[in-house]
């Protein structure tokens, strides 16, 4: 499903934040078969199969395939507010997904403390985490197209975010388990080395669970999507057809 850019931009942490495109199809039971660019002056839909392949909203007017649609004053007035509300509804997400970023963090922190790390290890990654934090809110602020997060662009960011951390922190507990096996403690080495092995797979859903606490904020959304697929109702492209942009199910 794309929906808006800022949208996918949720996808960035989906290895621990549970918030992507499918989830909000979940949520707000709403899906596109268009990639969405929004532009100063206009808003671009575009997709590779079927007709019609671009749909270009400005002030009112609409254009499918590069030629011109005769409105009716109504449809006209119909695109405006669509127009206008698609706009209105960007920075909310943004928003959301910039919360969603600030959970995320606050989730491995919290996490990370509970594992009694080196105090050494507990600064390296609360750097790591504002840097990372800090780069994926500048890239959504920045971004305006579904196509920023073409290529799997999502899931490469959080799979630097997981290769940076997990080895951070899966080392510190293998050095305590050294000091502990060192000290004679072979259950207390043998239980650590078992925490560092799972990691990775461990620490996920508990992130994703502590993450849930974001679906409300996602749901405040979920009228404004139903609004714009309600706008959307009755306006034909030049083949005759309903644009069809969006589709909300109940």
């Amino acid at each position: 499903m794309r929906l808006l850019p800022a949208c996918l931009a949720l996808s960035c942490l989906l290895t621990v934040v549970p918030l992507h495109a499918q989830d909000l199809a979940a949520t707000c039971h709403a899906s596109s078969s268009y990639d969405v660019t929004v532009n100063p002056d206009s808003i671009l839909f575009d997709r590779s199969a079927p007709a019609p392949l671009r749909v270009q909203l400005q002030q009112g007017s609409l254009r499918t395939d590069g030629s011109a649609v005769r409105l009716s004053m109504e449809d006209q007035d119909r695109l405006t507010l669509f127009e206008r509300d698609l706009r209105a509804l960007l920075p909310r997400v943004r928003r959301v997904a910039d919360h969603g970023v600030d959970m995320a963090v606050q989730a491995v922190r919290v996490e990370a403390a509970s594992m009694g790390l080196d105090a050494d290890t507990m600064t390296e990654l609360d750097n790591r985490l504002d840097a990372d934090a800090s780069g994926l809110k500048q890239r959504i602020a920045s971004s305006r197209s579904t196509h920023d997060w073409d290529g799997g662009a999502a899931q490469q960011y959080a799979n630097q975010m997981v290769a940076e951390l997990t080895p951070l922190v899966a080392g510190d507990l293998g050095q305590q388990a050294i000091n502990a096996a060192l000290d004679g403690d072979l259950q207390t080495a043998a239980a650590l080395r078992d925490r560092a092995t799972a990691l990775a797979t461990d620490l996920q859903p508990r992130l994703q669970r502590r993450m849930q606490a974001l679906r409300p904020q996602i749901a405040a959304l979920c009228p404004s999507i139903r609004r714009l697929a309600e706008l959307q109702q009755g306006v034909r492209g030049a083949d005759g057809r309903p644009l069809d942009l969006l589709q909300v199910g109940s």
